[in-house]
């Protein structure tokens, strides 16, 4: 037996905002990142609209990207002294998942952060508070996941929260907060976005329930990212429905081993002074990932499919994978993502040597390589890699060298 969970509602369209007027409660904590939705004037609307459905409201704001833990707890114990029946995370992914976590939190205050990572293991939750996710990005789709990426810096590992219980009830899919990313943020969550959707379909979670989804959030992806990122507000806002079409997907589907590398490298070159942003690790890896799970026969056909949806041309199943990879790699040069950690720049851009001496890099792949493959995303890969497969891999991710093993 299998499972499909989604949201009870989602709400999409330009304007969809205003559905917090039609809330029913008494109480309603609004969780808020680094400032842009108040500059932009829509932390003002949504306060507006929950006091017209008559409720009380407070805010939790300066959610940092990478949420901590420590933010989780702070915010938890904000929420107990409020007491809220409405939990409203609106932004990026970092304050939605943040206020995720702090809602296991505030329902259970005894649980631990430890309990909160244990994979689908969380006590039934909604004895509380209900859960509105409104996302100004479009790439997390956290707004329709059963997932939260929360980062332990003294360990510097994110670590996935995964239950459907924090699957939210409510989504607002509203393009006009889209409108508001910055360039950069476009390509990271788009790749972000394509990531999901690539490993949602060829991970052995899929199924006929999650494959359409992700498959045509990958054809909406290919056509309208770059124009997106180039200033396109209608392929934003298509690009806003694209990535939560690929969320609804991985959320019951599940990732792999991408995002098990991604988790592991974000934050460990903290103290180098940058951190590897998800969306752009991801970006880099996704090609690298491709060319290790074709050697399964399963994935290599499943990589054609999508090939072959893409119109991407090739006569053999390698020649229909190898289309696909290079697709990709085009589409990170279009967006201005490097290849590799090599080349990863403090700022994210490309350059000559990035911010993570080799050195450095080799010293912690040991570490690094455990700590993917025991990741929660890597148990739905279609190969579960070895230790040894798994430095190599890091090691092509690192110099962008060919996978061939």
């Amino acid at each position: 037996m299998a499972r499909f969970t989604l949201p009870r509602d989602l709400y999409h369209g330009k304007g969809s905002l205003e559905v917090l007027k039609t809330l029913k409660g008494s109480r309603a904590v609004i969780c808020v990142g680094g400032g842009s939705m108040k500059k932009f004037g829509f932390l003002d609307k949504a306060i507006g609209y929950l006091k017209e459905a008559g409720m009380e409201v407070e805010v939790i704001d300066g959610i940092e990207p990478d949420p901590s833990v420590t933010t989780v707890m702070k915010g938890a114990e904000a929420m107990s002294k409020f007491q809220p029946d409405w939990i409203v995370a609106m932004g990026g992914g970092s304050p939605i998942d943040a206020a995720k976590a702090m809602w296991i939190k505030y329902e259970y205050p005894e649980t631990t952060f430890e309990d909160m990572c244990k994979v689908f293991g969380l006590p039934k939750l909604r004895t509380k508070a209900h859960f509105c996710a409104i996302p100004s990005t479009s790439g997390t789709a956290t707004e329709v996941t059963a997932f939260s990426v929360i980062t332990d810096y003294e360990k510097g590992i994110k670590y996935p929260l995964a239950d459907f219980e924090i699957t939210p009830d409510i989504a607002i899919v509203d393009p006009d907060l889209a409108e508001t990313m910055p360039k950069k943020l476009v390509a990271h969550t788009g790749m972000d976005a394509m990531t999901h959707a690539v490993e949602a379909y060829v991970s052995t979670a899929n199924c006929d329930f999650t494959d359409p989804l992700a498959l045509h959030a990958i054809m909406m992806i290919q056509n309208d990212l770059v124009d997106s990122y180039n200033g396109d507000m209608e392929k934003r806002a298509s690009m806003h429905n694209a990535q939560c079409l690929a969320g609804m997907s991985f959320s019951n589907a599940l990732l792999g081993i991408v995002h098990s590398m991604a988790h592991k490298t974000g934050a460990i070159f903290e103290d180098f002074g940058a951190h590897i942003i998800h969306g752009a690790a991801n970006a880099m890896y996704l090609p690298k990932v491709i060319a290790y799970n074709a050697k399964n026969e399963t994935a290599a056909k499943r990589y054609a499919v999508i090939a072959d949806y893409m119109k991407l041309g090739g006569e053999t199943v390698e020649e229909k994978v190898a289309n696909l990879i290079a697709f990709l790699r085009g589409m990170n040069d279009a967006l201005n993502i490097p290849q590799c950690i090599k080349n990863y720049g403090a700022d994210s851009y490309p350059c000559e040597q990035g911010f993570v001496p080799e050195e450095v890099f080799l010293e912690r792949l040991p570490e690094i390589a455990k700590n993917a493959i025991a990741d929660a995303c890597t148990g739905s890969n279609p190969r579960i890699p070895t230790q040894e497969e798994m430095e190599k891999l890091l090691k092509c991710c690192y110099y962008d060298t060919e996978v061939d093993f």
